[in-house]
């Protein structure tokens, strides 16, 4: 038992093949279901995940991993490999090092994106997905808003100071916001160090990251239509500047038998806590009760 919060969670690692030691959570539950997956946001770690993971552990066991270069995992000194090709192969070796044969993948922004690679590299390992506020087609503002801070270092002094950094970049997207939610976003963001306090992440995710926007972009229909084969949810922020509401009709016609949810007066990307989102995933685990 460790962390920042209360959780009854397990700090795990395991070592993946380029020597890297990546940090995940694990949280106990029942053998009867695949276990959920969580996989998070570009510059985000597992500590998103804790409010879902304390909802649905122990009657599923929920693993929210830090991917490379994030949290508590190792940072990757060739930079270059910070790509969802990379984190996707570290995903399925986390499976084979932990014997899981499924998993109910739960994938914000990034954490979708390799999610959906995942259903072309090991679709035998995907029991079903939740794609929180990502798809096949991401609107440019959103990139273009992402690219203004990912990857530019701060360090702050206190942490109210880091809490108003935090909401500088994402104010838009949680209007409704107070003092007190934009604390917990930086205690989930941050870490101290060295007596101050800083992001908690590689500032050398966002130049391959940058790169992969700057160029032609990969054709992630492919992607997503191998992942609908399977159970899915995707939820998206009503105000999201990264899937529009067009995207998502896109989306909904490409895969009939997907399910969705809208939450209100949210942009990118919803923290999967609030009622709709709750209600939507509540829905959509209870059909692997039935399975």
């Amino acid at each position: 038992m460790s962390g920042d919060d209360s959780g009854r969670y397990e700090d795990r690692h395991f070592v993946v093949r380029d020597g890297l030691r990546l940090h995940y959570r694990d949280y106990p539950g029942s053998p009867d279901h695949p276990p959920l997956l969580c996989l998070p946001g570009l510059t985000r770690n597992a500590r998103d995940f804790a409010e879902l993971a304390e909802r649905y552990s122990p009657r599923f066991r929920v693993l929210a991993l830090d991917f490379r270069g994030r949290g508590g995992s190792d940072y990757d000194p060739i930079p270059a490999r910070y790509l969802p090709p990379t984190y996707a192969y570290d995903v399925v070796e986390l499976l084979d090092q932990l014997a899981i044969d499924q998993a109910i993948f739960v994938g914000t922004s990034l954490g979708g994106l390799v999610t959906m690679g995942l259903a072309v590299i090991a679709p035998t390992r995907v029991a079903g997905a939740i794609l929180n506020d990502v798809g096949p087609e991401i609107a440019e503002a959103g990139i273009e808003r992402i690219k203004s801070y990912a990857g530019k270092a701060a360090r702050f002094k206190s942490w109210d100071e880091a809490a108003a950094a935090v909401a500088a970049n994402n104010g838009e997207a949680f209007a409704n916001y107070t003092h007190d939610d934009w604390l917990k976003m930086a205690r989930r963001n941050c870490r101290e160090e060295n007596g101050e306090i800083v992001f908690d992440y590689d500032m050398a995710i966002a130049s391959p990251f940058a790169a992969a926007n700057a160029g032609p972009q990969v054709d992630l229909w492919p992607f997503f239509l191998a992942l609908a084969q399977k159970p899915l949810l995707v939820v998206r922020g009503g105000t999201s500047d990264l899937i529009t509401a067009e995207i998502a009709e896109k989306m909904r016609a490409a895969a009939p038998a997907m399910k969705s949810a809208v939450v209100p007066n949210v942009g990118h990307a919803p923290d999967l806590g609030e009622p709709e989102a709750v209600a939507a995933i509540d829905g959509f685990l209870a059909e692997f009760d039935e399975a």
